[in-house]
């Protein structure tokens, strides 16, 4: 597998590196938090990140004035494990140079994704992307060994917990939290648990490209 930049072309179907977001008060604040001891953590909404001046750019030009949330994935994984999506783009900044694991929704067939359609991208620390609303993804891979801290600006309630709803077919068996809809792959925890299997192939372990 190639670990491509988000500069280069190949990036474009996938997003856009977004700018005129001034990041340095958001990666300062995001550093202050500590790091699991093992595996990832996820919270869609921290006051402290939201309390700083380029939440109200993600708000305003990121999501048209809509209300929006300002959370943060951070801890250690080199695996492509799940993909998910959105009904919207998301945007996302790191404190270190990090890789996201992308697909395309249209490359799912009869409701499985093969791994070996995934792409590698890697972002500079303190440049924001955006992901856009047809693209898989899932949690962000570290680059080294202090593992990843990475912002995740999406609508407000996105990745919430689920109000009560008939999920008896299809994509709707895939609805795990609010506007979000998940493809586990067989080695992870979600299709243990019960969530679908989405992909096929390798679970990818980015560490294998990155000796």
């Amino acid at each position: 597998m190639k670990i491509h930049s988000v500069f280069d072309s190949e990036f474009t179907a996938y997003g856009t590196v977004a700018e005129g977001y001034d990041t340095v008060a958001l990666v300062a604040e995001m550093e202050k938090i500590a790091m699991p001891e093992v595996g990832t953590e996820y919270l869609p909404s921290i006051k402290e990140l939201e309390a700083c001046a380029v939440f109200s750019d993600f708000e305003t030009r990121g999501f048209g004035a809509l209300p929006a949330q300002l959370g943060l994935c951070w801890g250690y994984n080199t695996r492509l494990n799940c993909l998910e999506y959105h009904r919207s783009s998301e945007f996302n900044v790191g404190t270190d140079d990090f890789i996201l694991l992308l697909a395309h929704q249209d490359e799912i067939r009869d409701g499985v994704v093969d791994s070996s359609c995934v792409k590698a991208f890697r972002v500079p620390a303190g440049v924001v992307v955006e992901v856009y609303a047809t693209t898989l993804h899932y949690a962000p891979c570290q680059v080294g060994s202090k593992g990843f801290r990475v912002a995740v600006a999406l609508p407000a309630g996105t990745n919430t917990e689920l109000p009560t709803v008939v999920r008896e077919c299809g994509e709707d068996r895939r609805l795990t939290a609010r506007n979000k809809w998940l493809l586990p792959h067989p080695d992870s925890k979600p299709a243990q648990n019960g969530v679908p299997v989405g992909i096929c192939g390798a679970n990818i372990d980015v560490a294998e490209y990155l000796r």
